[in-house]
């Protein structure tokens, strides 16, 4: 990879901000991803990224992407390029551009919360190499399988930057990549004030390493009879709890019971008992401890986000489906570079966000440049037969 100087050339903030800066940009940062491509093609990289760029923010496919457009290569040609791709080369790459794009915009002098999670994106078919290639997953989309990947977020209302992703296999323990994602998170800059995770995450492994990095909140599963008693309750307290209670893995961690009343929300009424591991924050109260994990509720937002500029694809190669992923996530962290840096303007206590520049809005303006640049098709050879006549005569 190049120097960082070259991959991100932000326009000068007292200049006006083009769908041509913004389309350069994106190119800057997503054109740096390895692609090794196919010994002796005429083609390079950069006419493989542009193709996978329109993809994602036109939420369509490469084979619809290069059948409505004249300056690109067949479908055929780019993914077979794709599938050139490697994943361990791909994910230190897309590591280090997350590394960049984020500290762009967070001050490494303040301590951020960080939420980890999972994102499954359902899949239907055999595998492409190997069984674990496929995780399970609660039914969804008509399919029970997914690929999954493990995430890393900071949780902010303005500034919902992605810090990490992995791919995760089903034939590797969870916590494996939960690990390596977590590796990478603490050697960000900046503090870590608090990990959030939901109960996906309530693991013994997890939790020792999450714990040993920053205060620690993670949602806990209404499983185990122990633990069924510990929330049978109908008021908020702080306990202890023992994971594999008297086994060579005893993990104790601190445990916050929330009792919470749902007066009417969504039809529903009565009480609701939640349980949270609580490391790091008993000088917290119970309902203090719940309302730090809301917190991470904002990350529904980065995934809704994520949506709007995901490519769509039948491969089954996942590793062409998980550089899918990234460069919808890379799109969105460039999108909020731009947004708070160039866009934003300054006012007492923060910035004020520009709300007509949305990320529907950066996806349209590239969609936009990538259409002039690829030459997109605005016409189609007409049958050269017309109605036919007696059809024409009965309309008569």
């Amino acid at each position: 990879m190049s120097g960082w100087e070259d991959v991100l050339n932000l326009p000068e903030p007292d200049e006006i901000l083009s769908a041509s800066d913004v389309k350069e940009v994106s190119f800057d940062s997503i054109g740096e991803l390895p692609l090794p491509g196919i010994e002796g093609s005429p083609l390079d990289s950069g006419d493989i990224w542009p193709v996978v760029t329109m993809a994602s923010v036109n939420q369509s496919s490469v084979w619809e992407v290069t059948s409505q457009t004249d300056d690109t290569p067949c479908d055929d040609t780019v993914m077979d390029w794709l599938h050139t791709l490697q994943r361990d080369q791909l994910e230190m790459a897309t590591s280090l551009l997350f590394r960049h794009l984020a500290m762009t915009i967070l001050d490494p002098d303040r301590s951020r919360i960080v939420s980890i999670d999972f994102i499954d994106n359902p899949y239907h078919g055999e595998y492409y190499a190997d069984e674990g290639e496929l995780c399970s997953m609660a039914p969804k989309d008509g399919t029970t399988t997914c690929h999954r990947y493990c995430t890393a977020y900071v949780v902010s209302n303005e500034k919902p930057v992605t810090l990490a992703m992995t791919y995760v296999r089903n034939d590797e323990d969870e916590a494996d990549a939960v690990e390596r994602v977590l590796a990478r998170v603490e050697n960000y800059p900046f503090e870590i004030d608090l990990l959030l995770a939901d109960s996906g995450f309530y693991n013994e492994r997890v939790i020792r390493c999450a714990r040993n990095i920053a205060a620690t909140v993670v949602h806990v599963p209404k499983k185990g009879e122990r633990m069924k008693d510990k929330l049978d309750v109908h008021k908020s307290y702080m306990t202890t709890y023992r994971m594999y209670k008297d086994s060579e893995r005893e993990l104790r961690f601190p445990l916050a019971v929330a009792v919470s009343y749902q007066n009417g929300d969504r039809g529903k009424h009565g009480e609701v008992v939640r349980g949270y591991v609580a490391c790091g924050v008993t000088d917290r109260s119970a309902k203090q401890v719940e309302r730090l994990y809301r917190k991470r509720s904002g990350i529904e937002t980065t995934y809704r986000l994520l949506r709007q500029a995901r490519g769509i694809t039948t491969t089954r190669d996942p590793v062409v489906r998980f550089a899918i992923m990234l460069v919808a996530a890379l799109l969105e962290n460039l999108w909020l570079v731009l947004r708070w840096a160039v866009v934003a303007r300054p006012r007492r206590g923060g910035r004020d966000l520009p709300e007509e520049f949305t990320f529907k809005t950066f996806c349209d303006w590239i969609r936009h440049e990538l259409e002039e640049e690829l030459r997109r098709r605005w016409k189609i050879k007409a049958n050269g037969v017309g109605v036919p006549a007696s059809q024409a005569a009965a309309a008569g």
